[in-house]
């Protein structure tokens, strides 16, 4: 029997974001090492998990604005039923897949699916006014971030039992959640504020310049691209650079994505109010964006493995950031265009997540055979950084051109 619809709130979508990372980051520290299984050395395991998550962001970039207009059509609630089943698709078939082509199949029906944060971020927008929006945004960040306290964590423990294992129970999370959705997560979109379905406004190609000509929100997609590059990049290369580099397994970097998805609960969760207070969304933007800038640099010197510890705390500015960011250009666009608009932002993402393994895995498999010791294996890292710092620079510069309540918001 289906539950009683309750008025669309945050926590709904804050659930079903959660148990969504629970599951991708369950999968996250036994990927590469799967990989790494079937390809049978070292440089076509990197080239390899590269291509496996191009695939993914490929299909991201084609999926995400097509999935936001549809949802701004007919509801967010239908279109997130659909990849929660799809993304646990994926997982099963990674699972029981005997063949890297199977697992880069695999990755383009999860793609499809996992193209519909940009739904969840719509949603996050529907529930919450302009001037909460930043926290809303922060709560779903902190989502995020429980899942990939518990997530990576219990896929590094259960990959020490079987390095598909974490998959299978990735799969059957996905699946209670999709039942989840179907009894208790109402539509937040009102029949009213809904808008007509258009090929042109689902076009991947034609969204993201779309957002960019809005007033003062072309500087902002540029920063947005670079820092998610940047970050990306890390992400991408983490757990085959972390085992390179210090001998980890799927435990260690289990542990480690842990302690990420702490700080960033920490901060989206519990600080982002507090920061915002303090420091408006425009300065919090250049402060995550410069913490992030140095600790990327860290990340590649160092020669100790609990070093990265102490760097992934210190760097706990950088969580709030995206939020940040993503309030700004969410203020900037009309009621009936956040679907589409939080999909053009969620383009860029799938843009980058094509870039940044096709970047940063070519540059570890060219390290992957020097000593642990040798700086030059931090290469990916160093590129983050100075992608980050060029972000920082032309957010500056967007806002010492930009609106005058920007500008008194940085000045506060």
């Amino acid at each position: 029997m289906i539950l009683k619809r309750a008025r669309p709130a945050l926590p709904f979508i804050f659930i079903t974001v959660f148990v969504d990372v629970l599951g991708i980051g369950i999968a996250l520290p036994v990927l590469p090492a799967l990989v790494g299984e079937l390809a049978g050395n070292r440089e076509m395991q990197s080239y390899w998990y590269g291509a496996l998550v191009v695939t993914y962001g490929l299909m991201q970039f084609v999926c995400a604005p097509f999935l936001g207009a549809l949802s701004d059509r007919f509801g967010r609630r239908p279109l997130l039923l659909w990849s929660l089943l799809g993304l646990g698709a994926h997982f099963f078939l990674l699972a029981i897949a005997p063949t890297l082509p199977l697992m880069l199949a695999a990755r383009v029906l999860g793609g499809a699916a996992g193209a519909s944060f940009a739904v969840a971020n719509a949603y996050a927008a529907d529930v919450t006014p302009p001037e909460q929006r930043a926290k809303g945004f922060g709560i779903l960040g902190a989502a995020f971030g429980l899942g990939f306290i518990f997530g990576p964590m219990a896929g590094g423990l259960l990959g020490e039992i079987s390095l598909r294992l974490p998959f299978y129970v990735a799969a059957g999370l996905s699946l209670l959640n999709a039942t989840y959705g179907f009894l208790a997560v109402p539509e937040s979109l009102p029949p009213e504020r809904r808008s007509k379905f258009s090929f042109a406004r689902a076009n991947p190609l034609a969204a993201l310049p779309r957002l960019m000509r809005r007033p003062n929100v072309g500087g902002l997609v540029i920063v947005v691209a670079l820092a998610v590059l940047a970050q990306l990049m890390l992400q991408v290369s983490w757990v085959l650079y972390t085992t390179f580099r210090f001998g980890w397994g799927p435990r260690d970097n289990g542990w480690a994505l842990f302690t990420v998805g702490v700080v960033a609960v920490v901060v989206q969760g519990g600080l982002m109010a507090p920061l915002l207070r303090k420091f408006g969304e425009v300065r919090l933007a250049f402060a995550g964006l410069a913490t992030g800038t140095l600790a990327y640099f860290c990340y590649g010197v160092v020669t100790a493995g609990w070093v990265m510890y102490v760097i992934i705390v210190a760097n706990f500015m950088s969580f709030a950031a995206g939020p940040a960011l993503q309030a700004l250009i969410s203020k900037a666009v009309g009621v009936t265009e956040q679907g589409v608009s939080m999909a053009a932002v969620t383009s860029i993402n799938s843009i980058m997540f094509v870039l940044a393994p096709l970047i940063s895995t070519p540059l570890l498999a060219i390290v992957s055979h020097l000593p642990r010791n040798d700086w030059r294996i931090g290469a990916t890292f160093y590129v983050s950084a100075a992608l980050q710092a060029i972000a920082l620079f032309l957010l500056w510069q967007h806002f010492r051109r930009g609106p005058v309540a920007a500008t008194a918001d940085i000045a506060r």
